[in-house]
């Protein structure tokens, strides 16, 4: 169990003054990717109370980056020289960190200046649940060898993945609950047998084990879109795999995905719009998709829907063959276009 310490904060609670709608503990701790604290103040500039060696951030005012932050560690990372006005603050987590935990001390006033009261959180809300291609992996190299610009880490910005993008074209708060890896009950190449995606869902930081989030009442999407599957379909089974056969891993992710699907209709409602979305137009893996809505919706839920968003204009030219900030941009295009035919309960 990993035990961690509370940053002092600027006060009791950093987000007595900072909106955010992501898995953010009391302390200010999270491990998400693409997590977000937005903030208002008067004056000539901010100050943002960080601890995280591990995590790349950028930094909007107004709705432009004016810096991305590397790993910052412990720091206050100031913006100043700005127009003595009111002004809003966007601090954004770009990457992963599932085996450690980055923590946010809230905004800071220059001299003169005042944070203000926080902004209102958004009508809307969207959660996104996946793997590297809904946290946006490797998006920015526009080589899929990455090894020579950076690494994944450095080329990763879950703020232009497809979720983010299409939320953020909505007005809508968003969660990106992304896991790079993972599967419904198989991970990549059958990497650490016994957990799955599903092992860490629950949790507000991945690197504890038996953490679980306190969702507040005020965390009810009307819409979650869901991607699982990649991981579990992508690599032959090995020898010594608890699946004897494909036919058998595909009956086991069809049975764990509708569990799964329980716990969300469970958690949020029968009124909430579940999308189980695939990248990939035909095959084994987009066969099982389209069977476990089908399943769902002759069982009387209506509002699983199924969302196929294979294209032969991506270019998955990102890191390891995954989508690139190109691709990103096309698919929140075609995730708008496609909820603009359901009927959401916005």
């Amino acid at each position: 169990m990993t035990t961690l310490t509370p940053l002092p904060a600027t006060a009791a609670n950093p987000l007595t003054k900072a909106h955010t709608a992501g898995r953010v503990t009391a302390s200010g701790q999270y491990t998400w990717p693409g997590v977000y604290f937005e903030g208002r103040f008067r004056g000539t500039g901010v100050g943002i109370v960080l601890n995280d060696p591990v995590n790349d951030y950028d930094v909007q005012i107004d709705g432009a980056t004016v810096a991305t932050l590397t790993m910052p560690g412990k720091t206050t990372h100031w913006v100043r020289g700005l127009v003595d006005s009111a002004h809003r603050v966007r601090l954004v987590k770009r990457t992963e960190s599932p085996w450690a935990a980055g923590q946010f001390g809230g905004f800071v006033a220059v001299n003169g200046g005042t944070v203000l009261a926080k902004p209102a959180a958004r009508t809307r809300q969207i959660e996104f649940i996946g793997d590297s291609l809904t946290a946006g992996y490797g998006n920015l190299s526009t080589t899929r060898d990455c090894s020579a610009n950076g690494g994944v880490t450095r080329n990763t910005n879950t703020d232009i993945s497809f979720g983010a993008l299409a939320a953020k074209a909505l007005n809508a708060d968003y969660q990106v609950n992304a896991y790079s890896g993972l599967g419904v009950v198989r991970n990549y190449n059958g990497h650490t047998p016994g957990t799955s995606y599903r092992t860490y869902y629950d949790r507000a930081l991945l690197h504890v084990d038996g953490d679980v989030w306190r969702k507040p009442g005020t965390w009810r999407p009307q819409l979650v879109v869901v991607g699982l599957g990649t991981n579990d379909f992508s690599t032959p089974l090995n020898p010594g795999e608890q699946w004897p056969t494909p036919d058998s891993l595909v009956t086991a992710y069809k049975s764990a995905y509708q569990g799964f699907l329980d716990k969300l209709r469970t958690r949020y409602g029968p009124a909430t719009t579940i999308v189980v979305s695939v990248p990939e137009a035909s095959g084994t893996f987009a066969d099982a998709v389209r069977q476990v809505v089908r399943d769902r919706n002759d069982q009387g839920d209506s509002r699983v829907r199924h969302w196929n968003y294979s294209d032969p204009a991506l270019d998955r030219l990102g890191c390891d063959w995954h989508f690139s900030a190109r691709d990103h941009r096309l698919v929140a295009g075609k995730l708008g276009d496609y909820l603009a035919t359901l009927p959401l309960r916005w």
